[in-house]
């Protein structure tokens, strides 16, 4: 048998730095989850504490909007509804759509708000933009509680629904509705750590993102030969499923929910490579 090297140290730890095509490590994730959901009750809590309306907030935003869309887009423009009324019919769209702009500004100034957590303690980073997709979840609940409550206030009034099978691709269009806003908050937020004018040109885009989705108006006024095409943007396949599930205003818009899926996909993979590239320069510039 030989002898031990004496130069050997069975307590000495190498560090090496991290590649920068790496995935997702789940292992450290799961390590860290009890700290995931800390900084997901601290967002929640930070969204009421000290607030007059609290969770009031969450309906006022798609109420308010609702209201606007019904007296322009629908009285005065009278934009078609599909059958149903306006104010349901926009409602339903505001939905997922207020879920999606407030989960992605969330997300993206999510690395520049945390910026003494980032440079003093080591966590999994993708723990910054992955709390608000999460977090802002609640604020979808009651908005889809304060949908099913004016449902019942038009169906009080003559108005019919129906149930149908076409619910059961919900949890579908809200996992691409996530998978999006995660994608883009991974990039972006990545993106503003170094150039700060991100989160003011973040506004600008919603703007633009918000009239380019079917949410005043149906995806119907897209020309049949460019639906698909217009698919690749997720929201529209998201907005136009959650009508067609909720209100029976068309068949499940396959030619939008598809593409959709793909290019979420596309934007998720896309946000993470460029998180990970960029992850070793957030605590030197943060």
């Amino acid at each position: 048998m030989s002898a031990p090297d004496p130069s050997f140290d069975p307590h000495e730890t190498e560090i090496v730095p991290m590649s920068p095509w790496r995935g997702i490590d789940w292992a450290e994730l799961f390590c860290h989850r009890d700290l995931f959901w800390f900084l997901v009750w601290r967002e929640i809590k930070a969204r009421y504490a000290q607030s007059i309306l609290g969770v009031g907030w969450a309906v006022l935003h798609p109420l308010i909007h609702m209201v606007v869309f019904t007296v322009v887009f629908g009285r005065l423009l009278e934009i078609d509804s599909q059958g149903r009324p306006y104010a349901l019919f926009s409602f339903v769209a505001l939905v997922p759509w207020t879920y999606f702009v407030s989960a992605t500004n969330a997300s993206t100034n999510s690395l520049v708000g945390n910026t003494r957590l980032l440079t003093k303690v080591y966590m999994p980073r993708l723990f910054f933009p992955a709390t608000p997709v999460i977090a802002k979840l609640i604020d979808f609940i009651i908005a889809s509680c304060m949908l099913v409550l004016l449902m019942l206030a038009y169906l009080a009034t003559g108005h019919r629904f129906a149930l149908s099978a076409d619910l059961l691709v919900l949890p579908l269009l809200i996992a691409i509705m996530m998978l999006t806003a995660l994608g883009l908050g991974m990039w972006l937020s990545a993106l503003a750590v170094k150039y700060r004018d991100v989160r003011f040109a973040l506004g600008f885009m919603t703007q633009l993102m918000l009239f380019a989705a079917p949410v005043a108006w149906p995806a119907s006024k897209i020309p049949e030969t460019y639906q698909m095409w217009y698919g690749l943007y997720p929201m529209a396949g998201v907005i136009e499923g959650f009508r067609a599930a909720i209100l029976q205003t068309r068949p499940m818009p396959w030619e939008l929910i598809v593409p959709g899926a793909a290019s979420s996909v596309v934007i998720f993979v896309g946000g993470l490579v460029v998180f990970r590239r960029m992850e070793r320069y957030f605590a030197d510039v943060a």
